[in-house]
Protein backbone atom coordinates (compact mmCIF):
# COMPACT_ATOMS: atom_id res chain seq x y z
CA UNK A 1 0.00 0.00 0.00
CA UNK A 2 1.11 3.85 -0.96
CA UNK A 3 0.83 5.97 1.92
CA UNK A 4 0.32 9.85 1.80
CA UNK A 5 1.94 10.98 5.53
CA UNK A 6 1.27 14.58 5.48
CA UNK A 7 4.64 15.89 8.20
CA UNK A 8 3.82 18.26 10.84
CA UNK A 9 7.11 20.22 11.23
CA UNK A 10 6.89 22.08 14.89
CA UNK A 11 9.18 24.62 16.39
CA UNK A 12 7.69 25.51 20.16
CA UNK A 13 5.12 23.55 19.68
CA UNK A 14 3.92 25.31 16.80
CA UNK A 15 3.21 24.00 13.35
CA UNK A 16 5.90 25.67 10.33
CA UNK A 17 6.71 24.90 7.13
CA UNK A 18 10.39 26.46 5.83
CA UNK A 19 12.46 26.14 2.62
CA UNK A 20 15.80 24.27 2.37
CA UNK A 21 15.71 23.63 6.35
CA UNK A 22 15.17 27.45 7.05
CA UNK A 23 12.92 30.44 6.52
CA UNK A 24 10.11 29.00 9.16
CA UNK A 25 6.75 30.56 8.41
CA UNK A 26 4.32 29.47 11.41
CA UNK A 27 1.21 27.80 10.19
CA UNK A 28 -0.57 26.81 13.38
CA UNK A 29 -1.74 24.16 15.83
CA UNK A 30 -0.21 21.10 14.97
CA UNK A 31 -3.31 19.04 16.37
CA UNK A 32 -5.38 20.98 14.77
CA UNK A 33 -4.12 20.27 11.64
CA UNK A 34 -3.10 16.48 12.64
CA UNK A 35 -6.96 16.10 13.15
CA UNK A 36 -8.11 17.58 9.87
CA UNK A 37 -5.50 15.25 8.06
CA UNK A 38 -6.77 12.62 10.12
CA UNK A 39 -10.22 13.13 9.14
CA UNK A 40 -9.82 14.08 5.51
CA UNK A 41 -7.69 10.81 4.67
CA UNK A 42 -4.05 10.19 5.39
CA UNK A 43 -2.90 7.37 5.68
CA UNK A 44 -0.78 8.17 8.88
CA UNK A 45 0.99 11.15 10.01
CA UNK A 46 4.50 12.30 11.35
CA UNK A 47 5.38 14.91 13.86
CA UNK A 48 8.93 16.06 13.99
CA UNK A 49 10.19 18.82 16.28
CA UNK A 50 12.83 20.20 13.96
CA UNK A 51 14.70 22.08 16.86
CA UNK A 52 14.59 19.70 19.57
CA UNK A 53 17.90 18.39 18.73
CA UNK A 54 19.71 21.69 18.23
CA UNK A 55 17.93 22.71 21.30
CA UNK A 56 19.13 19.37 23.58
CA UNK A 57 16.27 18.64 24.81
CA UNK A 58 13.21 15.50 23.64
CA UNK A 59 10.22 16.88 21.36
CA UNK A 60 7.36 18.77 23.21
CA UNK A 61 5.03 15.85 25.10
CA UNK A 62 2.33 18.06 25.65
CA UNK A 63 2.03 18.81 21.66
CA UNK A 64 2.12 15.20 21.21
CA UNK A 65 -0.62 14.24 23.37
CA UNK A 66 -2.84 17.11 21.94
CA UNK A 67 -2.04 16.04 18.51
CA UNK A 68 -2.38 11.79 19.79
CA UNK A 69 -5.49 12.99 21.10
CA UNK A 70 -7.51 14.61 17.73
CA UNK A 71 -6.19 11.52 15.53
CA UNK A 72 -7.20 7.70 14.49
CA UNK A 73 -4.06 6.94 12.47
CA UNK A 74 -0.59 5.61 13.32
CA UNK A 75 1.50 8.68 14.28
CA UNK A 76 5.44 8.96 14.07
CA UNK A 77 7.36 11.43 16.01
CA UNK A 78 11.31 12.52 15.11
CA UNK A 79 13.19 15.33 16.92
CA UNK A 80 15.44 14.40 20.25
CA UNK A 81 15.21 10.76 19.98
CA UNK A 82 18.39 10.09 21.94
CA UNK A 83 17.94 7.27 24.39
CA UNK A 84 15.78 3.97 24.88
CA UNK A 85 14.17 6.25 27.67
CA UNK A 86 13.22 9.38 25.15
CA UNK A 87 11.86 6.19 22.58
CA UNK A 88 9.70 4.40 25.82
CA UNK A 89 8.47 7.94 27.26
CA UNK A 90 6.74 8.34 23.24
CA UNK A 91 5.41 5.03 23.21
CA UNK A 92 3.48 5.65 26.38
CA UNK A 93 2.23 9.05 25.00
CA UNK A 94 0.72 6.48 22.25
CA UNK A 95 2.98 7.29 19.09
CA UNK A 96 3.32 4.31 17.08
CA UNK A 97 6.84 4.76 15.44
CA UNK A 98 9.41 7.20 16.46
CA UNK A 99 11.77 8.26 13.72
CA UNK A 100 15.81 8.88 14.80
CA UNK A 101 18.27 11.09 12.48
CA UNK A 102 21.07 12.96 14.68
CA UNK A 103 21.27 10.13 17.39
CA UNK A 104 21.70 7.44 15.01
CA UNK A 105 24.70 8.44 12.83
CA UNK A 106 26.92 9.69 16.27
CA UNK A 107 25.68 6.41 17.73
CA UNK A 108 24.33 3.20 15.46
CA UNK A 109 24.39 0.84 18.52
CA UNK A 110 21.81 2.83 19.84
CA UNK A 111 19.40 1.93 16.86
CA UNK A 112 20.24 -1.61 16.99
CA UNK A 113 19.29 -1.50 20.74
CA UNK A 114 15.71 0.38 20.29
CA UNK A 115 15.45 -1.74 17.39
CA UNK A 116 15.82 -5.23 19.83
CA UNK A 117 13.91 -3.56 22.43
CA UNK A 118 10.81 -2.67 20.55
CA UNK A 119 10.79 -3.78 17.35
CA UNK A 120 12.17 -2.56 13.98
CA UNK A 121 8.67 -1.85 12.58
CA UNK A 122 8.42 1.06 15.43
CA UNK A 123 12.03 2.72 14.28
CA UNK A 124 12.52 4.68 11.32
CA UNK A 125 15.57 6.15 10.34
CA UNK A 126 15.21 9.62 8.73
CA UNK A 127 18.04 10.64 6.82
CA UNK A 128 18.55 14.12 5.57
CA UNK A 129 21.02 14.16 2.30
CA UNK A 130 22.62 17.36 0.25
CA UNK A 131 24.51 17.48 -2.96
CA UNK A 132 27.88 16.20 -2.14
CA UNK A 133 30.51 15.44 -5.48
CA UNK A 134 32.85 13.85 -3.26
CA UNK A 135 31.09 11.29 -2.37
CA UNK A 136 30.57 7.85 -4.70
CA UNK A 137 26.60 8.75 -4.47
CA UNK A 138 26.67 12.04 -4.64
CA UNK A 139 24.83 12.65 -1.38
CA UNK A 140 26.01 12.94 1.97
CA UNK A 141 24.11 13.01 5.11
CA UNK A 142 23.55 15.69 7.01
CA UNK A 143 22.83 16.45 10.57
CA UNK A 144 21.79 18.59 13.67
CA UNK A 145 18.80 20.31 11.67
CA UNK A 146 20.96 19.84 8.17
CA UNK A 147 23.29 22.67 10.18
CA UNK A 148 26.56 19.85 10.32
CA UNK A 149 27.74 17.82 7.61
CA UNK A 150 29.26 14.56 8.34
CA UNK A 151 31.11 13.22 5.50
CA UNK A 152 28.59 10.25 5.35
CA UNK A 153 27.81 8.44 2.21
CA UNK A 154 23.72 8.95 2.53
CA UNK A 155 23.02 5.19 0.32
CA UNK A 156 26.04 3.35 2.32
CA UNK A 157 24.13 4.54 5.50
CA UNK A 158 21.03 3.60 4.70
CA UNK A 159 22.32 0.44 3.95
CA UNK A 160 23.59 -0.34 7.57
CA UNK A 161 20.19 1.51 8.91
CA UNK A 162 18.99 -1.41 7.20
CA UNK A 163 21.25 -3.63 8.74
CA UNK A 164 20.85 -2.27 12.28
CA UNK A 165 16.87 -3.61 11.95
CA UNK A 166 15.07 0.11 11.01
CA UNK A 167 11.47 -0.68 9.52
CA UNK A 168 11.70 2.07 7.31
CA UNK A 169 14.21 4.92 5.54
CA UNK A 170 12.55 8.41 5.36
CA UNK A 171 15.08 10.06 3.53
CA UNK A 172 14.87 14.39 2.96
CA UNK A 173 17.00 16.19 0.58
CA UNK A 174 17.76 19.71 2.04
CA UNK A 175 18.19 21.10 -2.10
CA UNK A 176 14.52 20.29 -2.59
CA UNK A 177 12.96 21.06 0.70
CA UNK A 178 9.72 23.34 0.83
CA UNK A 179 10.96 24.17 -2.71
CA UNK A 180 7.66 22.55 -4.19
CA UNK A 181 9.67 21.96 -7.07
CA UNK A 182 9.31 18.28 -7.15
CA UNK A 183 11.50 15.58 -4.61
CA UNK A 184 14.83 15.07 -5.25
CA UNK A 185 14.42 11.69 -7.71
CA UNK A 186 18.40 10.36 -7.82
CA UNK A 187 18.72 10.92 -4.50
CA UNK A 188 15.31 8.70 -3.20
CA UNK A 189 16.27 6.61 -5.97
CA UNK A 190 19.28 6.06 -4.68
CA UNK A 191 18.44 4.82 -1.35
CA UNK A 192 15.57 3.06 -2.61
CA UNK A 193 17.23 0.96 -4.97
CA UNK A 194 20.09 0.19 -2.57
CA UNK A 195 17.77 -0.91 0.12
CA UNK A 196 14.87 -3.82 0.56
CA UNK A 197 12.61 -1.10 3.23
CA UNK A 198 10.14 0.90 2.88
CA UNK A 199 11.70 4.23 1.81
CA UNK A 200 9.10 7.47 2.15
CA UNK A 201 10.19 9.95 -0.26
CA UNK A 202 10.26 13.72 1.34
CA UNK A 203 11.09 17.21 0.43
CA UNK A 204 9.99 19.29 -2.64
CA UNK A 205 5.98 18.23 -3.46
CA UNK A 206 4.60 21.18 -4.68
CA UNK A 207 2.19 19.56 -7.80
CA UNK A 208 0.65 16.19 -8.52
CA UNK A 209 3.07 14.98 -11.01
CA UNK A 210 5.71 15.39 -8.24
CA UNK A 211 4.10 12.48 -6.19
CA UNK A 212 3.48 10.54 -9.16
CA UNK A 213 7.45 11.26 -9.97
CA UNK A 214 8.97 10.18 -6.96
CA UNK A 215 6.65 6.58 -6.86
CA UNK A 216 7.48 5.89 -10.69
CA UNK A 217 10.71 7.11 -11.31
CA UNK A 218 12.37 7.89 -7.38
CA UNK A 219 11.05 4.11 -6.38
CA UNK A 220 9.71 5.07 -3.02
CA UNK A 221 7.49 3.53 -1.39
CA UNK A 222 5.82 6.22 0.35
CA UNK A 223 4.84 9.68 0.18
CA UNK A 224 5.40 12.69 3.09
CA UNK A 225 3.78 16.12 1.86
CA UNK A 226 3.77 18.93 3.84
CA UNK A 227 3.54 22.61 1.71
CA UNK A 228 1.26 20.94 -0.98
CA UNK A 229 -1.35 20.20 1.57
CA UNK A 230 -0.35 23.03 4.78
CA UNK A 231 -0.86 25.72 1.88
CA UNK A 232 -4.42 23.95 0.65
CA UNK A 233 -2.95 23.79 -2.92
CA UNK A 234 -4.25 20.36 -2.93
CA UNK A 235 -6.69 17.92 -0.48
CA UNK A 236 -5.78 14.58 0.40
CA UNK A 237 -8.54 13.22 -1.52
CA UNK A 238 -7.25 14.79 -4.89
CA UNK A 239 -4.16 13.55 -3.79
CA UNK A 240 -5.10 9.88 -4.02
CA UNK A 241 -7.49 10.20 -6.92
CA UNK A 242 -4.61 11.69 -8.93
CA UNK A 243 -2.63 8.96 -8.00
CA UNK A 244 -4.98 6.23 -8.51
CA UNK A 245 -6.16 7.56 -12.02
CA UNK A 246 -2.34 7.31 -12.57
CA UNK A 247 -2.54 3.68 -11.96
CA UNK A 248 -0.41 3.50 -8.79
CA UNK A 249 -1.50 0.47 -6.95
CA UNK A 250 -2.37 0.23 -3.42
CA UNK A 251 -3.63 3.64 -2.54
CA UNK A 252 -6.49 3.40 -0.27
Amino acid sequence: MTKIIPCLDTKDGRLVKGVNFVNLKELGDPAESAKYYSDAGADELVFLDITATLEGRQALYDAIRRTIAGINVPLTVGGGINSVDAIQKMFDLGVSKVSMNSAAVKNPDFVQEAVEKFGGERITVAIDTRKSASLPSGFEVVINGGTAGTGLDAVEWAKTAEKLGVGAILPTSMDTDGKQTGYDIPMTRAIADAVKLPVIASGGAGALEHLYDVIENGHATDILVASIVHFGTFTISQIKEYLKSRGVSGIS
